[in-house]
């Protein structure tokens, strides 16, 4: 009995990878690729398998896990369910009162605000149909109806409501309040259960072919309003639409004609240039009366709303292309397929500008468009992020976007030229 006991060792735990440890006598621990993990009994009651949550690892330590084994093993000698036992003890939680008391004990560690507000709202939308079951309760069939209904038409919403999901379930079997598989788990469970999508059924951003970008451009020019000088900016720039609309003025040199997008606001999560050109800055002179100025500098936001001192909405520049779409016979600018174009669109047409009228290099599009390029080792020997080539991309993209297109197509000719 002796050697069925104590497995684990205190020297193993210091090195210990990924997976399932037996100490004997049902204790058990699980440990994440994060290193985090749990303790949990394992028992038969009535010729079935039962797990019993006993705490998170490392909180709760080797010596003080078996001695909550052992007070689980004499339960079972006396004919008692551990599981029953620990419920007799504490009232098991609803998922959405649980949820919510569970943030309260996390969120103080996360850094992002918004962060914080995205988890709460997206549980208490999303898991409306397990808001009132007890978190022991809850089964596949429970998450699947959180799930399904958005899985196809909100996949990236669906994926992280499922994740979070799983998140509280863990907490709550850490805590004791549940006890076998999650049914939140993504591997060897949901995986099987919800479609794969089709690489055809993917939706792209609707974006306007490049050759259509120069009228859409003069059109822009005609409005007055920031909403049309920022998606200008936009276009210019081929950055995505936060990037934009975050832009403050301390993140604009002048000098050296390079905005800055710090890494907090990148996709990727990683600092980038962007190389301006002259009618990139011409946008910005225009902007700098709305600034507000603090020791003769200029602050943020560089396109204001119209609420002061914030930034202006993405709902603006989705106002402006309905508007702008707005005609008698129909939208105007549309993409391939009929669809009303989109802000984030022009980054399509622009790569697709590179692609099929110049010879400018992909791979240094690529990095216009700050996707990252190239497998690790490869992106570890190009430490630099090419501004003077993506400069002469932006410039030549400018000059192309911001004339009406030539009747007889030398504009294209002329590009060509450059690019080569």
């Amino acid at each position: 009995m002796a050697r069925e006991l104590n497995k684990i060792s205190t020297a193993s735990l210091r090195s210990i990878k990924p997976g399932k440890y037996g100490d004997g006598g049902g204790l058990w621990l699980e440990i994440t690729e994060s290193g985090a993990g749990r303790w949990y009994f394992r028992y038969m009651q009535r010729g079935r398998a039962r797990e019993r949550g006993l705490g998170s690892y490392p909180a709760l330590g080797l010596a003080k896990a078996r001695a909550k084994a052992a007070e689980c093993r004499t339960m079972v000698v006396e004919g008692k369910d551990p599981i029953e036992e620990a419920r007799k003890l504490r009232e098991i939680p609803e998922f959405g009162k649980f949820a919510l008391q569970w943030l309260e004990t996390v969120e103080a560690g996360w850094k992002n605000e918004k962060h914080r507000l995205q988890w709460s709202s997206t549980l208490t939308k999303y898991a409306a149909p397990i808001w009132r079951l007890k978190v022991d309760a809850i089964r596949t069939d429970d998450v699947l109806r959180c799930i399904r209904p958005i899985w196809t038409d909100k996949r990236e919403t669906a994926s992280r409501v499922r994740g979070r999901i799983e998140t509280v379930l863990d907490a709550a079997a850490a805590k004791g309040l549940r006890a076998g598989e999650n049914p939140a788990r993504w591997r060897g469970n949901l995986k099987h259960l919800l479609e794969a999508r089709s690489k055809r059924s993917q939706k792209h951003f609707a974006a306007l072919p490049f050759a259509q970008v120069p009228a859409f451009y003069q059109a822009l020019i005609e409005r007055e309003a920031v909403a049309a000088d920022a998606l200008r900016f936009l276009i210019l720039t081929a950055a995505r639409t936060g990037e934009v609309l975050g832009a403050t003025w301390p993140e604009v040199d002048l000098e050296t004609k390079v905005w800055t997008v710090p890494e907090a606001r990148m996709k990727a999560g990683k600092e980038h240039r962007v190389p301006l050109t002259p009618a990139a800055l011409a946008i910005l002179e225009k902007m700098k009366p709305l600034a507000k100025t603090v020791g003769g500098r200029a602050t943020e936001p560089i396109f204001p709303g119209q609420s002061g001192g914030k930034a202006l909405s993405t709902m603006s520049l989705l106002m402006l292309l309905r508007r702008m779409n707005e005609g008698d016979d129909g939208p105007t600018w549309i993409d391939e397929n009929g669809r009303p174009v989109t802000a984030h669109g022009f980054r399509s047409s622009f790569r697709d500008w590179v692609s099929e009228v110049t010879t400018f290099s992909g791979e240094v599009a690529e990095q216009c468009l700050a996707h990252t390029v190239g497998s690790a080792v490869v992106r570890s020997y190009k430490r630099g992020d090419v501004l003077e080539p993506r400069r002469k991309i932006l410039d030549a993209w400018a000059r192309y976007a911001t004339k009406l297109p030539a009747a007889d197509g030398s504009n294209v000719r002329e590009l060509r030229s450059v690019a080569g």
